[in-house]
Parts: structure tokens; sequence; C-alpha cells
């Protein structure tokens, strides 16, 4: 099925930090639940569609943890940024959200991070297997693409002794998380729903040259119609019939700020995450997840910092907030239910055609790997992407996808780069110049993504 179309669909029966130095009795429901549970195991209800959750027992477990460097370090996003980091303006974290039915897993992680660039993504997925024993298919490793944000890096001939530390202390921290994740399952309940955001605007303006001649800049193009769907997971405790987690995804760069900051932080993801968690409070876990966003951006983009002057509420807030705001409104419409069905998954790497210089066609024996993710939590779908993927092609994947609401997950288990639609080439831009893949590789993604989608 695709898209939901309605702001809430549940899924039933199926399923400031400083600088460096610085008893009512029970529901009804609950206790139908209970009673219903306790039937089951002495034998009482035998049909085979009475709450089959009950008899599979999905589990949910969360944790978080922080990953704010301690000491400067180099930032990632923008090559013209020269110096180390100057100070902490928000803290970053990592989340991590597992299920597990039948001895079968779906670990979903958050990293606030631009992507596991510098052949980072390998080592750290290894660090959480061997630590968590899961299947290489059921990690969904993924960053939220915040520019300011520490550069992951192992090799200290190239990258700052800080950074290497930082990176390699990462792998033993997002290996506890998940295991703490683990450690934490417990019978769950779930939605979903749906919003739409207008914080992310499609970035590739056209502009005329002194000659007349067209072409492509980042900027803001409010012309071309985007996805602005927010996708939103509720989790909630059957014990407690308390929530336990809100997991969303939206399509857009964490570019808010550019360049010219020098403080960490989560930017318009990681932000909007943070509110939310100090909104919903309870020990509630937010992964956030950027959507399919190759060429989306915020709506203002690449600030050099936080401006506050004469009550001025400073722009990466303001956007993280309203799209945290919007993530709190379907949240609380939705009403979770006993999910059952299979989890499934597959890890897949595709072998892409590269770029030739004339951008037109691939280059002759030459191909650019590319990791795609897929998994199933009943009727509700997952897509990790490894790379920079238009939003076009994510909505392509949501739109064919057989399942009711299908998460796109980006930086996702790898870091290959954009991945533009075909008919981007001949527009030419960023995205498209530094892009490895010939013209059609995204279209191909989709196209097997889509496939994976429906061997589950």
């Amino acid at each position: 099925m695709k898209t939901p179309e309605c702001l809430m669909v549940s899924c039933v029966n199926c399923v400031s930090q400083p600088a460096y130095n610085s008893p009512t009795g029970l529901m009804a429901m609950g206790w139908i639940r209970r009673l219903a549970a306790l039937a089951f195991g002495l034998g009482l209800l035998t049909a085979p569609g009475f709450s089959r959750a009950l008899a599979e027992g999905l589990r949910a477990g969360t944790a978080k943890i922080d990953i704010t460097p301690t000491e400067p370090v180099a930032m990632a996003g923008y090559e013209s940024r020269k110096d180390l980091s100057r100070g902490v303006h928000d803290p970053l974290s990592a989340r991590a959200l597992v299920f597990e039915q039948n001895g079968s897993h779906l670990v979903l992680v958050s990293v606030e991070n631009l992507g596991f660039y510098n052949g980072t993504a390998e080592p750290l997925r290894n660090a959480i297997l061997e630590a968590s024993h899961i299947k290489p298919s059921e990690l969904f490793l993924c960053a939220i693409h915040t520019h300011s944000a520490p550069t992951l890096a192992l090799d200290p001939a190239r990258f700052p002794a800080s950074n290497v530390a930082y990176t390699k202390a990462l792998e033993g921290k997002l290996a506890k998380l998940v295991r703490t994740a683990l450690g934490r399952l417990a019978p769950a309940d779930l939605g979903v729903g749906s919003g739409s955001s207008p914080v992310g605007v499609n970035r590739r303006e056209v502009v005329q040259d002194k000659s007349g001649q067209k072409r492509i800049i980042l900027g803001r193009n409010p012309w071309v119609i985007t996805d602005r769907e927010v996708q939103v997971l509720k989790v909630q405790d059957q014990a407690t019939d308390k929530s336990a987690a809100v997991l969303f995804a939206y399509a857009t760069h964490s570019t808010s700020l550019g360049p010219h900051n020098y403080l960490i932080s989560g930017d318009v993801h990681g932000l909007a995450a943070q509110f939310l968690e100090r909104y919903f409070g309870q020990g509630v876990v937010t992964p956030e997840f950027a959507g399919a966003s190759g060429d989306i951006d915020p709506w203002v983009r690449v600030l050099p910092g936080f401006r506050t002057n004469n009550g001025w509420v400073p722009e990466p807030i303001l956007m993280g907030t309203m799209l945290g705001e919007e993530v709190a409104r379907v949240a609380e419409r939705i009403q979770p239910q006993p999910a059952s069905g299979p989890i499934k998954t597959l890890y897949r790497t595709l072998e892409l055609p590269a770029k030739s210089q004339s951008d037109t066609s691939g280059a002759a024996d030459q191909t650019v790997p590319f990791v795609i993710t897929v998994g199933r939590l009943g009727d509700i779908g997952f897509v990790g992407l490894g790379g920079e993927v238009f939003n076009e092609l994510g909505k392509r994947i949501k739109t064919a996808s057989p399942f009711r609401m299908t998460f796109i997950l980006t930086h996702c288990n790898g870091a290959a780069g954009y991945v533009p639609t075909r008919q981007s080439y001949p527009q030419g831009g960023y995205e498209v110049q530094s892009s490895p893949f010939a013209p059609g590789s995204g279209e191909r993604i989709a196209a097997e993504a889509v496939r994976m989608l429906r061997e589950l």
C-alpha cells in the first residue's frame, strides 16, 4: 500500500550544554490484554486469528547515549571550514530503538553526525554486531547528517588525533547503546502516522548568469513540489501503557548552520529530537532520521551561528522546534495497538556504474557500491539507503512499496554520496557534479529497494 493520507494510522494486528570548559486501577483495555495473555497461556484461546501478537510477543527496547565531543575536533560537512570546533551549543546523542519477535530483530540507530565517511561505516557496524550478536541485515545504523558534528575518522595521518580518538570511542559507545536497548526488551504496542512540515525546501535554485545561460546553484527553489511528509512511529510499553519511544523521519539536510559556525549542534533534526524528549519527558526516546533529502535543505540554510540579538529566535531552533511540534501532534493522535506479523530484514550491496567525465554514461568497467537495507515490522516497512538520495526517489519507493507505511532512512550503513535522478544530470549543479554515479543509478536503487521490500 501507499503512503498514508491521514494524519494518524494505527498498526492494528499487523504489524544549552556549556562550552568545553566549562492505583486508580488499570484501564479496561489493559485488563483485557492481561486476561487474554493469561487465557492464551492456559490454552483457552486457540482461534488462530485471536491476538496473534500475544502468541508471538513483539518486544521493544530503547536506549540513548551522549556522544558530545569533550575536546575541540575538526567538524564535518564543509571543506572551507578549517579550524577546530570552539564549543558546544547543544549536546549530540545516539539513540536506539530495537524490536524482537521469535528471535528476529530490527535495530534502528540514529547518530547525530554527518555520516559514516572516511571508511568508518564498517568498523562502527562491526563493533555493534560483535557486541550484540545480531545479523548484519538487522542493523540500520543511520546518521542524521548534521553538518555541525565531528568528522569521523580513523587515520591519524590525515585527521586530528582528537577526531580519531572520538571515532574509536564512538565504536564502544554505539556497541553499548545497542546492547543496552536489547537488554531492555519488553512487550510493546505500536502505531504509525504521518504529518507534514514546510521546514524542508528544494535547494536546486535556477539562476541566469550574465550571458543569459541558466544554471543550478544551492539556494531555495519553492516552485518544485517536494515530499513534506513527517513519518512517525510511536511505541508504547504494554505493562505501563506509557510511551517508550517516538521515532520520526523527515526529508531535509540538517544544514541550517553553515561553514562559519564552529559550535557543535544536532542542527534541525537533532534540535527537533531534543525538543520532543523535553516535551514528552518520562524517559521517552526520540530517534530521528533524515529522509530522502539529497536535494532538500532547510528553509533557512548555512547560517554563521545562533542569532539572538533583540529577541531574535535562532532559526535552527525555530525550525527544529517547528518540526518537533509536528511530530508531537502526529504522535499524540496515534493510538498504539498490539502488533503482530513477522520481522524480516535484507541487506544488499549494489554495484552501480560509475559516472564518466561527460556525466552522460557509465565509465567503462568501473562501478560504485551502494548499500540498501530493508526491513518489515508487520505491515510497516523500512528502507535504509547508504547515500544522499534525491527526494523524488524516496517518494517513488514509498509509492510502490507493498507496505502500509514505509519509512525512508538515508545515510544508513554507508556513505556513497549523492544519488540524483536521471533528469537532474543535464541540469548539472553541485549534487550532480559531486555524485560518483552514472545517470539512471538512482532509478535502479529505487527499483531494487522495492524488489527487496516485496521479498520480505
